[in-house]
């Protein structure tokens, strides 16, 4: 079985390996293991949580209907990915967009939420539940205001943060914290740290963010009647598939961690 010392020696040395900077902070089994948790980097679609979180909170207030009708015009879509931008919709439900910008991280969808909600009370809510280091300074794809200086940003550890208080805090109600678990458990993308994990013996609920040079994953694992949180960032990448790489192993090491605790346990 393996000990948390010897996992986090692994992690560090896995994350010390990559030509880029690497960041981690990993909550487990009542113990902490962080590798720069508060160095800031660019964020990419990480950020789709800090908004999903005050997305939520507008539906519980009553400030927004979950199928009220949205326009959807065709300026309104951006970039070559997603959904969104190769439906022939133009109207859409706020229910449905927050399920796009989550499992599938359509842009679109996210900056018709960031239009509907506003960056004020998004990042707000990101400095009262203790992000301290995250901002939302523009929409996604929005590349002028980025190369300007309005670019968003985030760190391993507040990213953990907020992860923790949508599930398992006291900020939202239990229906919008069910809501928050299950659209990262629906996520399409599980390449990164759900790669080499074991479905049958946990359940891991994720959100991705990739730029050029950019690689982030980001999940909680439940296991028996535990959980676990884990985010991986990784900027200066040369070429994106090292950084997924890295990520991966990272994902497998806490597999084998966690497969060790679970040896034996009466809960499986």
């Amino acid at each position: 079985m393996m000990h948390i010392e010897e996992l986090e020696d692994q992690l560090v040395k896995e994350l010390a390996s990559g030509k880029g900077q690497a960041s981690l902070f990993l909550e487990i089994e009542d113990r902490i293991i962080e590798f720069n948790s508060t160095e800031v980097f660019r964020s990419a679609s990480l950020i789709k949580l800090p908004i999903l979180f005050e997305a939520l909170r507008q539906l519980e207030e009553g400030i927004l209907q979950p199928d009220r009708l949205l326009s959807v015009r065709q300026e309104d879509k951006v970039g070559d990915t997603g959904v969104l931008q190769a439906m022939n919709t133009q109207q859409i439900t706020i229910h449905d967009l927050l399920t796009l910008m989550i499992i599938v991280s359509d842009n679109s969808a996210t900056n018709l939420v960031i239009d509907l909600i506003g960056m004020a009370p998004i990042n707000s809510t990101i400095s009262k539940i203790g992000m301290k280091n995250t901002i939302l300074k523009r929409r996604m794809l929005d590349f002028k205001a980025a190369q300007a200086g309005n670019d968003n940003f985030t760190t391993s550890a507040d990213i953990v943060l907020c992860l923790k208080e949508a599930i398992e805090g006291q900020w939202l109600k239990e229906q919008s914290r069910d809501r928050f678990t299950a659209l990262l458990l629906q996520q399409q993308f599980k390449e990164k740290l759900p790669a080499y994990m074991d479905q049958s013996l946990m359940e891991i609920g994720n959100k991705t963010g990739e730029l050029a040079g950019i690689e982030h994953d980001c999940a909680f694992i439940t296991y028996g009647d535990k959980r676990a949180y884990a985010a991986v960032l990784i900027d200066g990448l040369e070429d994106n598939e090292t950084g997924k790489s890295i990520i991966r192993q990272v994902g497998k090491q806490i597999n084998s961690y966690i497969s060790g605790i679970s040896t034996g346990n009466p809960n499986y």
